[in-house]
């Protein structure tokens, strides 16, 4: 097959592989565990997996890993399900590792008769006592020498639902003074009694990661099983059980995961944010979670876009969330509709205007085929708060009385009095517009340095705003002393309650992303409603965190 040239080392290897007749097709997998709603770093393992057999004309497919009841849910599997199509991908078939749980047994069994496994009735901790150090051999469990037929009872014993949690365990017969401390008679099974989400109360015994997953892999066939590094070491004990089982040699490469500095990648961790009220759910817009990066308005082509630009490399780093929001920015500059908002409204009365004035202006200029929509242009609007000064600012072009500025897509117009409040706050601004000087068909020959936005006092529609910022104050939380929780960043979410929006905002869907003018790109929030709409910002209009 005839590809593109290999970009990364996973894809060097595919080329050999293919060009040494290895394999006929390529079959990748995900396979993400449903403890938890997937994140950036899935996201990463999921453009590579899917990627790469798209590229060289193979399949995809997903597969729960759903071994461990304790932390199981179908609404994990129903979000990763919604999350991998949001992405863009599409898998040739979903498959369980529950499955598998009776042909996994019987390799378990295999296994026992072969002389090649045992049931050992240490605890956890004797285990790890026993299992010596890096530096030292370990010690052999006192039950590594059961008979195959005393093995085969105990572990259809186990089964059949005869022992306590914990009380046994199956154990793969390996070495115990291997360098590799997971080659050291690594556990295969261990007794849960839980309801699982897809079988049910049917087994007690459940295959640990080790066991289940290099055994899935080679039933589904598949030639290229990619992980992250923390799953090195494991490798030597998938390529030994597949061995030992004499079963499709599936292989196993490792990459280096993606993170980004300013959030921490680790479900667990994630869950207690969420369980601790720290956030307000695994959707919540400052989460790293694939979910959170969709309601807070990211898109799925921007995400691709980063991970191809983050790379796939063999060794560890941490990418910066300026990378992210570039990529952002780079795609909603082309896509965003152009709307104007008003955060801290203050009221300009146009003196001269005696009617309305219908206005079109455009809704991108970097799409030509974007359209326009219609303003109506009134005797009464607002700006921002902070648009308007007493004293002039050199190089900061704003209103001020006796200048002329330019209101986007409308008339140039000329502050002539402050009017104040009995406590000298502002109360209004008045100013005269030049009819002749409306966007596009200017005549006034009236020189402005400066263009502001604007609403209607008239048509303005009240919308929330939230504005975010980054969920942690340090790069690397996880990496600090202490509780990581510390040091969340406790400004993190900010929500504007006076802001006025221009009506078209009234039709805005989930389907639409905006840049309101001057403030940033925003996206609709899942609870906005007739009464009260919400807008997220997605990202501002620059980088401003390198500054800070």
């Amino acid at each position: 097959m005839e590809t593109d040239k290999a970009t990364n080392f996973i894809e060097e290897i595919i080329d050999a592989d293919l060009k040494a007749g290895k394999y006929k097709s390529i079959i990748t997998r995900f396979p993400p565990e449903p403890n938890g709603y997937l994140h950036m770093g899935h996201a990463a393992s999921i453009c590579l997996n899917f990627g790469v057999a798209q590229k060289y004309g193979g399949t995809t497919n997903l597969r729960f890993d759903d071994t461990n009841p304790v932390t199981e849910d179908t609404e994990y599997v129903d979000s990763i399900m919604a999350d991998v199509k949001w992405l863009g991908f599409n898998w040739a078939n979903v498959f369980y590792a529950s499955d598998y749980f009776e042909q996994l047994y019987v390799f378990a069994v295999q296994l026992i008769q072969q002389g090649d496994a045992y049931v050992c009735d240490l605890t956890a901790d004797e285990i790890a006592a026993q299992k010596g150090t890096p530096t030292e051999a370990g010690t052999h469990s006192p039950y590594r020498d059961r008979s195959v037929a005393e093995n085969l009872a105990l572990f259809e014993a186990m089964r059949d639902g005869k022992y306590k949690e914990g009380e046994k365990t199956l154990r793969a017969k390996i070495d115990m003074s291997s360098s590799n401390m997971l080659m050291r008679d690594p556990l295969l099974y261990r007794i849960k009694f839980a309801h699982h989400h897809r079988t049910g109360d049917k087994w007690c015994i459940y295959p640990m990661y080790d066991f289940a997953h290099g055994q899935s892999d080679s039933i589904e066939k598949i030639t290229h099983s990619i992980c992250t590094l923390e799953f090195i070491p494991h490798r030597e004990v998938y390529d030994w059980l597949i061995e030992k089982l004499g079963i499709y040699p599936s292989k196993q490469y490792e990459f280096a995961r993606v993170n980004v500095n300013y959030t921490v990648m680790s479900k667990r961790k994630l869950l207690q944010l969420v369980n601790e009220n720290h956030v307000t759910g695994w959707d919540d817009p400052r989460m790293p979670t694939i979910s959170g990066m969709r309601r807070r308005g990211i898109t799925a082509n921007a995400i691709r876009t980063f991970c191809e630009k983050a790379g796939i490399a063999k060794r560890e780093k941490v990418n910066e969330f300026s990378l992210l929001e570039f990529c952002v920015r780079e795609e909603l500059n082309k896509i965003a509709l152009r709307r104007m908002v008003v955060f801290q409204p203050l009221k300009v009365v146009i003196t001269n205007l005696d009617k309305e004035i219908e206005l079109n202006i455009e809704n991108n200029p970097e799409d030509e085929n974007g359209g326009t929509r219609q303003l109506m242009f009134t005797n009464e609007i607002y700006i921002e708060q902070e648009d308007f000064v007493e004293v002039a600012q050199k190089k900061i072009f704003k209103m001020e009385v006796g200048q002329a500025i330019r209101l986007k897509g409308a008339f140039i117009v000329q502050c002539n009095e402050v009017i104040r409040n009995a406590d000298h706050s502002i109360a209004e601004i008045h100013c005269t517009y030049y009819a002749n000087s409306q966007s596009g068909q200017d005549t006034s020959g009236v020189k402005v340095q400066g263009t502001l936005h604007w609403v209607s006092s008239k048509y303005a529609i009240p919308v929330e705003i939230r504005e975010y910022d980054r969920l942690f104050k340090v790069e690397n939380p996880a990496d600090e002393e202490g509780d990581f929780k510390d040091y969340i960043n406790e400004n993190s979410l900010n929500i504007v309650n006076t802001a006025l929006a221009e009506p078209s905002l009234k039709e805005a869907t989930l389907t639409h992303h905006f840049q309101f003018l001057r403030k940033g790109y925003f996206y609709l929030d899942k609870e906005s409603n007739p009464s009260t709409i919400i807008f997220n910002k997605t990202v501002g209009l620059k980088d401003n965190w390198s500054k800070k």
